[in-house]
């Protein structure tokens, strides 16, 4: 175990930068000398790119991941007296697009082991009104979909944290609902220089309605059969993500090199009935290393204290947002998401982490709990 401390950021996206920075720039310097900044052939290339990788017959990039789920739910004419059902422990975009629609999130518990929608609960939820359900891959683990298909109700796949991640099947995240909706945030396993995202789908109808949406609802030039918006993915970011892509399995394939070391060396230190670490599920791409852990923000403010960088992935379910608030949801009403918003804290998993680093979270984590 190292004897000074260290430093030990959640994620160093400038370690990945220098790694590739020569390609990166070229990159870069390619779009500024074709001053084709604004979808263009640098984003019909990535298109086809991460469409291949998701094993899924179309891609349709877009401005972010959030617009991913926008543009997804328009597509399908989500909109008021419309229930889409999801989970209520995820990033903020995935409840606030539905709602945006004017249509009803209708939230359902959680599994305790994986963080993700409980299909049972899922399928009970189902009403007349039910237009589509929403699982999210949270943390990079798929959620288990197979529950939820052929019930003639769409599956809108949110995948933002998941791109490569496959479930037990060896199906790969977004390639089996109607759409899969990722993110390019720069602090995903494939991350751009700013916000972008992708719609992939293996219904070539559906992409052309897609890419419709994104530009106002205009085919031809100026003229409208649809309400849109402005979605469109820049050159500049599709450039960037190209290169990127190259590199994605050795980056989730160190993630998971990461996450199987953390678990050995919290047993080594004699962890194991204090950090509840995940179950090692073979298809898990580790956007996230989240463990579960009594007295979460005491450990977070002391690795703080210890110079590392920790995070809480999400410190209130949706269901318990003050915007949400005339739902109805009580305290207490999904209990497993509430109790994982006040037990998990995510650890710095990021590929470029050294072993010296990966010891002294260890290390630091053992102080706390076994002092």
């Amino acid at each position: 175990m190292p004897a000074t401390k260290l430093t030990v950021p959640l994620l160093d996206l400038k370690a990945q930068y220098r790694a590739i920075k020569p390609e990166i720039d070229a990159a870069v310097h390619r779009v500024i000398d074709a001053q084709y900044f604004i979808l263009g052939p640098e984003v019909s290339s990535l298109e086809a790119e991460v469409a291949a990788y998701c094993e899924a017959a179309c891609g349709v990039g877009v401005a972010s991941g959030t617009d991913a789920l926008l543009v997804a739910l328009m597509a399908l004419d989500v909109g008021p007296q419309d229930e889409v059902i999801t989970t209520p422990f995820t990033f903020f975009a995935t409840a606030g697009v539905i709602a945006r629609l004017g249509a009803t999130p209708v939230f359902v518990d959680i599994q305790a082991d994986s963080f993700n929608m409980d299909p049972a609960a899922a399928v009970a939820a189902v009403t007349n009104r039910t237009r589509a359900f929403m699982p999210v891959h949270l943390y990079g683990r798929v959620a288990e979909l197979s529950p939820l298909l052929g019930l003639g109700i769409p599956v809108i796949e949110d995948a933002a944290q998941a791109i490569g991640a496959r479930d037990d099947d060896g199906r790969i995240a977004g390639s089996t609902g109607v759409m899969g909706c990722f993110s390019f945030f720069p602090s995903k396993n494939l991350g751009g220089f700013g916000d972008g995202g992708m719609v992939v789908t293996q219904d070539q109808a559906l992409a052309e309605r897609l890419k419709i949406l994104r530009v106002h609802g205009m085919e031809p030039k100026y003229y409208h059969q649809l309400v849109g918006g402005n979605f469109r993915l820049d050159a500049l970011q599709a450039a960037v993500l190209r290169v990127k892509l190259l590199y994605l399995n050795g980056w989730s394939e160190a993630r998971r090199q990461n996450a199987r070391r953390y678990r050995a060396l919290f047993r080594d230190a004699g962890l194991d009935g204090i950090a509840v670490v995940p179950q090692d599920v073979p298809g898990h791409i580790y956007n996230q290393f989240v463990i579960r852990v009594p007295r979460r923000d005491e450990l977070q403010a002391h690795l703080r204290a210890q110079g590392i960088g920790t995070e809480v992935y999400y410190p209130v379910p949706l269901h318990r947002q003050a915007c949400f608030a005339a739902l109805g949801y009580p305290d207490g009403s999904l209990p497993e998401a509430e109790r994982a918003a006040h037990e998990t804290l995510a650890l710095p998993i990021f590929p470029e982490l050294s072993e010296d680093q990966l010891e002294y979270v260890v290390q630091s984590t053992a102080e706390f709990f076994l002092r």
